[in-house]
């Protein structure tokens, strides 16, 4: 079923004036999550270091912003459609920059947890809003593929931006000024959406049915607690129970919104092909490359002992490859077709991550920086396509729900491919052997190890290092097979379910 778009009512509205600057302010917000998103990675050895959280902890730090964002994005996409996109957008950058402060400040890894679930709370009304203005913005389709290509460049170099900017913080601040940097970004956003971003809202949309909020919100959260639970620690009967109260509320959520007059999320958009196949590429990509990605900052800082801004830079080549992609991708479907770009970006990612099976201790920086930019470059082509095709598959008026429903996939693929990939990672990790009177926290992650070795003698500190660096890179290179095998299926099956999609060419 090939995706068709409404055509725009008159050339005034299709070449909106200030729509160019509009997306200006709008990817400052996507810009915010990138870099947030990146630089916790970089950060992740210093926090260690000073919160001294166990390796569950630490998890928990790296994916319950993801948890929690996976939980609300569809509630807070569809509340956007109620209440104003623009209005959702500056209370969530308003938001997200006070909680900035508490991550930056926290003084427990109890207390950071609860500040990056917070962090959530605010992000979830972020990118949905920025995807749904851009489909109201840009009318004619070519027009909205480039601008759809910026948003996502701009997450890229997100990406960029934050591993070289903390870099540059974390050697000469505290990590917690990792996190203030959001604030002069979000300042900008707010005075400046004021007065540029035009409002957009569903003009009949119903009430926000909250008992819809809640189920989603249950079963987004109980459904991975149970999967990072059982890859962590196996099945036992709190995991059990999390994932059976987390399916039974997606179960009710769905069937509730089969009934509603006004849903939270119209469940008829599955029905077309190229939207739930475009769905589908998303979170299984994200799964693959998640989980590898969070644990590659502390190969090339804890393994390789590079610093944090030689590690920031070392990860540029994944950004340039997405950026210049994204920018291309929406002609490249045109040109092509639109399964054969996203199925070739994700077999280029699976092909990659295959190559970095083969990474040890010494491994030379071309292959990291080769396969980096091959997976750059197939996310870049990959996301960008499928992300226009989620948007030009709705009607405008839906355009909130059909982002919240793409970011959700991003948000919970993240979610569980730290949660399964990085406890392949860890699961590797705890096996190593360690000499007599290494103590108990070595064994929870390889900056506990480091921090370890301090208060060991010289030659058992380094006996126990050696043996934590080998294990931890079993681990991750175990993790780059799991995701290569996750990609290459995923690229084998969006092969047939986005057989016959097309991007319109003109409005």
């Amino acid at each position: 079923m090939t995706s068709t778009l409404r055509p725009a009512r008159t050339v005034e509205a299709e070449k909106r004036p200030g729509r160019w600057l509009a997306l200006a302010v709008l990817v400052l917000a996507v810009l915010l999550v990138a870099v947030d998103a990146t630089v916790l990675g970089l950060a992740t050895p210093y926090i260690s270091e000073d919160l001294k959280p166990s390796g569950t902890q630490l998890l928990w730090i790296g994916d319950i912003y993801s948890f929690v964002i996976a939980g609300l994005l569809v509630s807070a996409g569809s509340l956007g459609d109620r209440i104003g996109r623009k209005k959702l957008l500056l209370i969530g950058a308003t938001a997200f920059g006070a909680t900035s402060v508490l991550n930056a400040y926290a003084t427990t890894p109890e207390m950071m947890i609860v500040a990056r679930a917070l962090l959530g709370v605010a992000g979830a009304t972020l990118m949905p809003a920025t995807l749904a203005l851009i489909r109201n913005l840009f009318h004619d389709p070519r027009e909205r593929s480039l601008a759809i290509g910026v948003w996502g460049a701009t997450a890229s170099a997100g990406t960029a931006v934050g591993p070289v900017v903390g870099g540059f913080l974390l050697e000469h601040f505290w990590w917690g000024s990792v996190f203030l940097i959001n604030l002069p970004v979000m300042a900008v956003l707010v005075l400046v959406g004021i007065k540029l971003l035009p409002e957009s809202r569903h003009p009949n949309p119903g009430p926000w049915d909250m008992p819809s909020v809640g189920l989603s919100l249950v079963g987004m959260i109980g459904v991975v607690y149970a999967v990072k639970e059982i890859a962590t620690h196996g099945v036992d009967g709190d995991a059990l129970a999390a994932g059976l109260l987390g399916v039974a509320g997606l179960f009710f959520f769905v069937r509730r919104q089969l009934t509603l007059p006004h849903p939270l999320l119209d469940m008829r958009l599955f029905r077309n092909r190229g939207f739930s196949g475009a769905v589908l590429a998303d979170l299984l990509t994200i799964l693959g490359l998640s989980g590898l990605v969070f644990f590659l900052s502390q190969f090339l800082q804890l393994v390789q002992d590079r610093g944090p801004l030689e590690a920031g830079l070392a990860e540029l080549p994944a950004a340039i490859g997405a950026v210049v992609a994204g920018l291309l991708a929406g002609a490249a479907a045109r040109r092509f077709s639109v399964r054969s770009v996203v199925t070739g970006g994700l077999a280029a990612i699976g092909l990659a991550l295959a190559l970095l099976t083969l990474v040890d201790r010494s491994t030379g920086y071309p292959l990291i920086g080769v396969a980096l930019l091959v997976v750059g470059v197939g996310a870049g082509f990959s996301f960008t396509v499928t992300a226009d095709v989620i948007l030009s598959s709705v009607p405008k008026e839906q355009a909130g729900s059909a982002s919240a429903v793409s970011e959700t996939a991003y948000e919970l693929g993240a979610a569980l491919g730290i949660a399964v990939l990085g406890s392949i990672v860890t699961g590797v990790y705890r096996e190593f052997t360690a000499p007599a009177g290494t103590p108990a926290g070595a064994h929870e992650s390889l900056g506990g190890a480091v921090e370890a070795a301090s208060a060991m003698p010289a030659d058992s500190a380094r006996v126990m290092l050696s043996a934590a660096r080998e294990s931890f890179v079993e681990g991750l290179t175990t993790a780059a097979g799991a995701g290569a095998v996750v990609l290459l299926a995923t690229a084998a099956a969006a092969w047939f379910m986005l057989r016959g999609q097309r991007l319109e060419s003109g409005a």
